[in-house]
């Protein structure tokens, strides 16, 4: 039974148990009680009662419970404050299997977009297999990404975004830049420095090719750029940008590409930049690492290399 301090806080009669304590943190840090009940390795309803124990023993509620997961009250996050650290450092001592264990790292599992992984990440990361590192890669969009990292699904994500909330520690990896591109066929039909000169009505009738039906990256691009939004249909979506790009090459039409992706086909002649704006869209892609300290040391390993690397990006 939980009472109170004459100074107003809430303290227990009892000492916490840290198996209810492990669970909460689990929880505080998923987001859901499913989520966190996939981490500890146990059933949903466990995870369920446990944390229902916790609430009981304090006399507070530690989470509202939502359609789609928990949100944390102001009791779980000074909590979790407080119990992170000694937990997340008795995990690293007892997750060993013993002082001076041989044990051979497990793989880590890195997620991030397909088109950023296979044209930079990997061949970054390239060099750590022979180090010993294992590698699983799991491509995807940012949202069901961070997702599953919450859920302990992978150990290192990169985002197009930086992650909303406190639950997950995000650092900016690499800068995109964002650039107008055509081959060579349609940059002569629209005109050298036109574009520059006339804005996006020339562009008119160019087949645009994009990533998606709405045309997200294009439409910022004109947003940012030409100031107009950006009104109708594209030739071709592919949902791979290393599609589209395939796509412009061939001279199907015009996109708005990542630089990076572009690099090789500007430097060839393949493409062609049809603007050069003083001030282009620019996204940056986060390292996000899943909730808790690991004691992997190759995450480490993994992630000082894509930092290191990123900057050349």
């Amino acid at each position: 039974m939980a009472h109170r301090e004459s100074n107003g806080t809430v303290a227990s009669a009892a000492p916490l148990d840290l198996s209810l304590l492990r669970t909460f943190l689990a929880v505080h840090r998923a987001g859901s009680f499913t989520a966190a009940a996939r981490l500890l390795g146990l059933s949903q309803p466990t995870v369920t009662t446990q944390i229902r124990s916790l609430e009981d023993q304090l006399g507070r509620e530690l989470f509202e419970r939502r359609p789609r997961g928990v949100v944390s009250t102001s009791v779980a996050d000074e909590l979790a404050a407080q119990v992170a650290a000694p937990l997340d450092a008795l995990a690293t001592v007892t997750d060993r299997g013993g002082f001076g264990a041989d044990v051979v790292p497990e793989p880590v599992h890195v997620a991030g977009p397909a088109e950023l992984l296979c044209t930079r990440v990997l061949p970054a990361l390239a060099p750590l297999t022979g180090q010993g590192v294992r590698l699983r890669v799991t491509t995807g969009l940012t949202d069901g990404l961070l997702e599953g990292l919450r859920g302990g699904r992978f150990d290192l994500a990169i985002a197009t975004s930086r992650p909303r909330g406190r639950t997950l520690s995000a650092v900016p990896l690499a800068d995109e830049e964002f650039v107008l591109v055509a081959a060579p066929a349609w940059a002569g039909r629209i005109g050298p420095d036109r574009v520059a000169a006339e804005g996006p009505a020339v562009l008119h009738g160019a087949p645009l090719i994009s990533y998606a039906e709405d045309l997200p990256i294009a439409r910022r691009y004109w947003r940012h750029v030409f100031g107009v939004r950006l009104t109708g249909q594209a030739a071709i979506t592919v949902p791979d940008l290393r599609g589209v790009l395939a796509a412009v090459v061939a001279g199907a039409g015009i996109s708005v590409l990542p630089r990076y992706l572009c690099l090789d086909g500007l430097a060839s002649g393949a493409l062609v930049s049809l603007l050069d704006p003083e001030d282009p869209p620019i996204n940056t892609a986060y390292l996000v690492r899943r909730p808790g300290v690991s004691d992997n040391p190759h995450v480490a390993l993994v992630a000082e290399r894509l930092l290191a690397a990123g900057r050349t990006w």
